[in-house]
């Protein structure tokens, strides 16, 4: 599936506040990402408060942007705030969801939001066929 998009000529807007986003950057000729879906997937049942998405990122290039993956699975998760997790990550559930447990903690810190992770979420609101479906 590819995803066309247009290109910004004045910096995106900021992400939607309310949604906090959980994104997996994977590629699907990776075999440890292909058997990393299934678990996500089942992960964003357990934390329906959270918007999960699945980005291949050669399949997605033009989404992803400029936004650095050196290994995978690759992890962000963000919301209107700001950055609060980008990296990679072990690929179990527990490591997920430990993860996601601390990040929901208060007082947890962001990082400002580059023009890049700011792209990648203003086409996600508008691409709900990556949006993995809870249940």
């Amino acid at each position: 599936m590819h995803l066309t998009t247009t290109p910004a000529t004045a910096s995106p807007s900021p992400p939607d506040s309310s949604v906090n986003w959980v994104i997996c950057l994977c590629a699907d000729w990776c075999g440890l990402c292909r058997d990393y879906a299934e678990v996500f997937a089942q992960m964003a049942a357990r934390y329906p408060g959270s918007r999960f998405a699945w980005l291949d990122i050669e399949d997605e290039a033009e989404l992803v942007g400029d936004i650095e993956v050196e290994t995978f699975p690759t992890l962000l998760v963000a919301d209107g705030g700001g950055m609060r997790f980008l990296g990679p990550l072990m690929p179990q559930a527990q490591t997920l969801s430990r993860l996601l447990d601390s990040l929901a903690q208060p007082g947890q810190p962001a990082t400002p939001h580059s023009p890049s992770t700011q792209a990648l979420l203003q086409g996600l609101a508008a691409a709900p066929q990556h949006w993995i479906k809870a249940g």
